[in-house]
């Protein structure tokens, strides 16, 4: 988006809200955006068992002889 295209929308959403409503429409959106991050997070963790994290290294065990 560019900012003639960014100042746009800003003032047709004042024009559609209003000078009063505006603030707390703001404050609507960054909330439900606020937790629809927290949701996809929780099931990237779910998914993933921890997001981010390595996954442990695997238990040393000493090498087998396969012929003998």
């Amino acid at each position: 988006m560019s900012g003639g295209e960014l100042v746009i929308l800003l003032v047709i959403c004042l024009l559609v809200l209003g000078a009063r409503r505006l603030p707390e429409a703001g404050r609507v959106v960054g909330k439900g955006l606020r937790d629809f991050q927290r949701a996809v997070n929780a099931a990237r963790d779910a998914v993933h068992g921890g997001g981010d994290r390595a996954p442990p290294p695997p238990p040393a065990t000493p090498p087998r002889r396969l012929l003998e």
